[in-house]
């Protein structure tokens, strides 16, 4: 039978300091995505149908598959991917194919950070900010709760490019209600390297 697993932080749970502390990590990463993962398992078991098929998959169809699967599928996928676009000593800005998308689509890196930080600042309750490639251009959205834009029930649907995880467990325990000052400081470990990685499976 297969299982979705958790994988390990693909750093130390302090290396994203002094933006994100160690206990935020430590706890998002083993409890709250630990919880999605194990959750997952349950509701794929309760549905025999769905053994062995893909998140994308899943995802496509969502729509009409019980919320514990369209819940923790989401949380899954959303946290594997925030995990693997940051890193230490990153930040700065993008460059080359998606440094030109970004400049040739919002006219400017600062205009595309507004407009990103907006959406993730402007999310009500818990959700994502989305830089997604939707149709072949890049679009800023976000999502509520652990939805994502490969989901058929997405607004804006798409391949997600980097995601921003602004529920309260991302950054209560040192920001507790600055949601603004956790976005802001977000930027000094987003990995582009990583992010451009995903720009250019996206265009496949």
């Amino acid at each position: 039978m297969s299982k979705f697993e958790l994988a390990p932080l693909p750093y130390a749970f302090n290396a994203l300091e002094p933006y994100i502390d160690a206990q935020t990590m430590e706890i998002h990463h083993g409890k709250h995505h630990g919880a999605y993962v194990a959750n997952l398992n349950k509701a794929i078991e309760a549905k025999p149908e769905l053994e062995g098929k893909s998140l994308e998959e899943l995802f496509k169809a969502v729509s009409t598959l019980p919320a514990a699967v369209r819940n923790n599928g989401g949380g899954h996928y959303n946290h594997t991917m925030f995990w693997n676009i940051m890193g230490p000593n990153k930040g700065g800005k993008p460059t080359g194919a998606l440094a030109d998308a970004i400049n040739g689509t919002f006219e400017s890196f600062e205009k595309f950070q507004e407009l990103f930080n907006n959406a993730a600042t402007t999310r009500f309750g818990s959700g994502w900010a989305w830089l997604v490639l939707s149709n072949g251009k890049l679009v800023v959205t976000s999502t509520p709760n652990q939805d994502n834009p490969l989901m058929d029930v997405a607004e804006v649907k798409g391949f997600p490019i980097m995601g921003l995880d602004v529920w309260e467990h991302a950054y209560y325990l040192k920001y507790q209600n600055r949601r603004p000052e956790y976005i802001t400081n977000w930027w000094n470990v987003v990995d582009w390297d990583a992010i451009a990685k995903r720009f250019d499976e996206a265009k496949k």
